[in-house]
């Protein structure tokens, strides 16, 4: 808090500085009270959890209004829980998206038409009882994204601490280079698969009213960055990028049950809908499912249902490795994919089920084998495929 004050008084001038202290001033006294109440009652903890940390985007976003006033834009500050509107499940809330439009576009536009700059914070959000939600990871570029899409505007950016997608992570590969431009479905692969720049649901919103997004990083404006599009490839251009989520389990349900029978697979997925859980990568056998993901917040919850269904087993460590772009399916690249993935795999009959599970330590590997490897594919069928530099990996 005493940071936010430093920052007023060092770059806006001296009533906004003083209104944003008492802002402050007051937040704390609020999250004081809130932080008594929910140690004596912790039934209140994950309720007034988000009202604890939403906080920090109410005050920072007020912070930034201030700044922009100061630097002659005329700018509003808006409270972000008057436009995202979603149910009341603390800590991972779900959007209620047409509330959500018709709130914003009430909230924003006449602000618009009088010239006004909304800045409002991300993440946070309000129920119908007026309780204070949190979207959950990823909910900053999630509410940019909602809030681009309710205002139809022609172009949504998101502004982070790197210049856009790369074709690899650069903590495994130094020399992985930025990728000027890439269609939804690529964006989407990599940001499910690991890439650290987008999160997946960010996406969506953009998707459905086919507003280009482009990412840029605050950190160096002019390095450019990554638009992604509606964009359709007239021919298959290979390889774009490698994604790879560590930190991956693997779980593999065994049931005779499964033979011949109707709605297994039904009955198994409406576990996993019930206790709000993703999974990533799904394979079947006669009598035997395994499926990978790496939220685990509700598998102590989640193994006792599997098991009324069959043997289970557990397998942590794992981590997935994901090739994407467009027309690999009839690009004559899949083969040498197959062939790298033949050469990386594990022995481990769970995590080789799904074909792209790996260990951890494995999947470092395989990306740096498949950079290699592609970037020699490229240079041999004369594709159009972007360069995949061929290095060690960083340890």
């Amino acid at each position: 808090l005493d940071r936010h004050v430093a920052v007023a008084a060092a770059l806006v001038d001296r009533v906004d500085a003083a209104e944003v202290e008492a802002v402050v001033t007051a937040a704390g006294r609020e999250i004081r009270d809130l932080l008594r109440i929910m140690a004596v009652h912790p039934a209140t903890r994950r309720a007034l959890g988000d009202e604890v940390v939403s906080w920090g985007e109410r005050l920072s976003s007020f912070l930034v209004a201030a700044v922009l006033r100061a630097r002659d834009l005329p700018a509003r500050w808006v409270d972000a829980r008057a436009c995202i509107r979603t149910n009341e499940e603390h800590g991972r809330a779900a959007l209620f998206m047409e509330r959500t439009v018709e709130e914003t576009r009430r909230t924003l536009l006449p602000l618009f038409t009088v010239g006004e700059v909304p800045v409002l914070g991300g993440f946070i959000g309000s129920a119908e009882t007026g309780a204070t939600t949190t979207l959950g990871r990823g909910g900053s570029d999630y509410t940019a994204a909602l809030t681009g899409a309710a205002l139809e505007a022609r172009e949504i950016q998101i502004w982070t601490d790197v210049a856009g997608f790369l074709t690899a992570d650069p903590r495994v590969v130094p020399h992985a280079r930025r990728i000027k431009r890439m269609s939804y479905e690529e964006a989407a692969e990599l940001a499910y698969f690991g890439a650290k720049v987008l999160h997946p649901k960010t996406i969506q919103p953009a998707v459905e009213r086919e507003i280009p997004v482009r990412i840029c990083s605050s950190r160096a404006p002019e390095a450019g960055g990554t638009l992604i599009g509606p964009f359709v490839e007239s021919a298959p251009r290979g390889v774009r990028a490698i994604a790879h989520k560590a930190g991956v389990i693997v779980i593999r349900i065994t049931s005779s049950r499964m033979l011949g029978a109707y709605g297994f697979l039904r009955t198994l997925f409406e576990i996993f809908d019930r206790h709000r859980t993703v999974v990533d990568v799904v394979t079947t056998s006669e009598v035997s499912v395994s499926l990978s993901l790496d939220d685990t917040e509700a598998l102590p919850a989640l193994l006792p249902e599997l098991e009324a269904l069959g043997q289970v087993e557990v397998e942590a460590g794992n981590a997935i490795v994901c090739v994407v772009g467009a027309g690999l399916r009839r690009s004559t690249t899949r083969t040498t994919i197959k062939r790298i993935r033949c050469a990386t795999s594990t022995t481990r009959p769970a995590a080789a089920a799904s074909g792209v599970s790996k260990r951890s330590g494995e999947s470092r590997k395989a990306i740096v084998k498949c950079g290699g490897e592609l970037t020699r594919h490229r240079y041999a069928c004369r594709s159009n495929t972007l360069p995949l530099p061929a290095v060690t990996a960083r340890s």
